[in-house]
């Protein structure tokens, strides 16, 4: 039988992470109420497969822009935020 040594640690018990993407789908009238109802039935789904929400993070990426044919459309490099949301288990 092993025992544990008083110098040691104790072993730290293995967390698996999950990132989904999320993007709230609402209409021209819709309110923040939408949006968050559509996080609250992701963290809802997630949460029946022993995931726990850990928190929505923002995430900048760069896009690459195009030269086009000849420089005809062309588009410029540019930045979007995607947004992220954190489990655990």
């Amino acid at each position: 039988m092993e025992t544990e040594s008083p110098d040691q640690p104790p072993p730290i018990p293995q967390t698996e992470y999950r990132v989904v993407p999320f993007v709230a789908s609402i209409g021209t009238n819709a309110t923040a109420d939408a949006a968050a109802a559509q996080l609250q039935e992701m963290v809802q789904y997630w949460a029946q497969s022993g995931w726990e929400y850990v928190r929505l993070e923002s995430v900048e990426t760069h896009i690459a822009g195009d030269g086009g044919c000849f420089g005809i459309g062309a588009t410029p490099p540019r930045v979007t935020s995607c947004s992220m949301v954190v489990f655990r288990r």
